[in-house]
């Protein structure tokens, strides 16, 4: 019988698939450097954020650092001029005070003694920093300088005359020391900033070089480059990604060569079949109309038999529609396009049973599988030729049945479909051993051309059941 494989070819389905993959390529190296600059954005965004906030931050507490320290040295001073100089009953003005010009603390403080006459004597303290080339910006003292009181007390010398103490705050010096723990405070955090700004570009220049590997594989097999797999990948996420890649060439390049194995044996049985048409038509054909034509030329002699020559020509014309209708039989059922599928079917079995007498053929077919479209009809013609085909062949089966049903679509989730199912009790075969011969493939792409799935399943000693669904618009 003729076999005419529906079959898409390979540059076909492959183009139509890597028509798919280019354009998600080209978006992903497109998003991945749209992602890394809005990486990059993020962490400088966060970086800022974040120096804006240890600034705040550290101005509150230089702040707070400077008032703690001036309150503490006023609390000094005045508590060493209460037990050192109140306890006294007279003032020896110069002794006493001399000594706060040793004291560490009074750094902070400016130490004056007001005379009767408003005359200062500076003891302490000229408001000055101890490190001049130290000294903190205005912006930053203005930012940490607080208002501080000046403090007055009240001392009686031996003549007595009362003076008044001056102690007057002058924190410079302390928010020099402060600037100093700031900038090295901003300088750690700029230098982490950079440390980190570096280590997310290496991991970030790291994955990237994985992505384009993966994308020149995915051109490589654009261009049908099926033998250069992906190489293991340190990061598991594109491992998998490469494992799913390589997987996916390895189907494809089995896949084309399917495909080139399956287009040379249809190519082959179209020129068999052609050449065995050539014969039948030269055979049976040429030499009955040659027939006819000699019996023609001798009819009009006066001693021919016409009644004899009329009845050969006769039989011979019955024997030529005989002939051309099994020849037009063989390249398309013309019943499948007069009756339908149902009535094909059953003629189809009718035929099997005739040249298979001890094969039992049943045929369950609704009544409503007429109505589906005629190129899914002579598919599934085919498909059923095929199974009969390969059931007498190498099935060695004493049973076959053929299920043929029509569901209809019950809501939008359950669409209308095609089921067919063909089922012998033969020898079976193990499906994970056995290489899938052209009939399974013809089966096969048959179906995949219709947007159907075919399900072979079979064991050793309990025959095959081949199941199809052909989805319905």
């Amino acid at each position: 019988m003729v076999k005419t494989l529906h079959r898409c070819t390979v540059t076909e389905k492959e183009k139509g698939l890597l028509r798919s993959i280019k354009p998600k390529a080209t978006e992903k190296l497109t998003y991945m450097s749209s992602l890394r600059k809005q990486i990059v954005y993020r962490i400088l965004i966060s970086s800022l954020c974040m120096l804006i906030l240890g600034g705040a931050l550290a101005l509150w507490q230089a702040r707070k650092a400077v008032d703690k320290e001036v309150d503490a040295s006023i609390h000094l001073a005045l508590q060493l001029i209460t037990l050192g100089i109140d306890n006294r009953p007279i003032f020896q003005q110069g002794d006493e005070l001399s000594h706060f010009r040793a004291l560490q603390q009074t750094r902070h403080l400016s130490i004056q003694l007001q005379k009767p006459d408003g005359q200062l004597i500076h003891f302490a303290g000229d408001g000055q920093p101890s490190h001049p080339e130290k000294s903190p910006p205005a912006w930053f003292v203005k930012l940490v300088k607080g208002d501080y009181p000046t403090v007055e007390h009240q001392l009686k010398t031996k003549e007595g005359k009362v003076l008044t103490l001056l102690i007057q705050a002058q924190p410079l010096d302390e928010i020099t020391e402060v600037w100093q723990e700031t900038v090295t405070f901003f300088s750690s955090i700029l230098l982490l900033t950079l440390l980190t700004f570096i280590a997310v570009n290496l991991a970030f220049n790291k994955s990237l070089k994985s992505i384009a590997i993966i994308v020149n594989a995915l051109r490589g097999i654009e261009e049908g480059h099926y033998h250069h797999p992906l190489p293991l990948f340190a990061i598991e996420e594109f491992d998998s990604i490469a494992n799913a890649i390589n997987h996916l060439m390895i189907e494809l390049d089995k896949t084309r060569h399917e495909n080139r194995a399956l287009m040379q044996h249809s190519l082959a049985i179209q020129e068999e079949e052609r050449q065995r048409l050539a014969q039948e038509l030269h055979d049976e054909l040429g030499q009955s109309l040659t027939a006819i034509k000699v019996m023609a030329v001798t009819a009009p002699h006066q001693k021919a038999d016409i009644h004899k020559i009329s009845r050969s020509i006769v039989d011979i014309c019955n024997h030529l529609m005989v002939v051309v209708r099994s020849m037009m039989q063989e390249l398309h059922p013309l019943v499948l396009t007069e009756l339908g599928l149902k009535a094909t079917l059953d003629d189809l079995v009718q035929h099997w049973s005739e040249r298979n007498p001890a094969l039992e053929l049943t045929i369950d077919c609704d009544e409503q599988v007429d109505s589906i479209d005629k190129s899914i009809a002579i598919q599934v013609f085919r498909v059923i030729q095929e199974c009969l085909t390969n059931v007498v062949r190498h099935a060695n089966a004493q049973q076959v049945s053929i299920t043929l049903t029509l569901t209809l679509a019950l809501s939008d989730t359950t669409k209308a479909a095609l089921l067919l199912k063909v089922q012998d009790d033969g020898q079976g075969c193990d499906l994970k051993t056995i290489p899938r011969g052209f009939g399974l493939l013809g089966m096969k792409e048959r179906i995949k051309s219709l947007n159907g799935e075919i399900v072979f399943a079979s064991h050793i000693g309990q025959g095959m059941t081949i199941s199809v669904e052909i989805p319905l618009t």
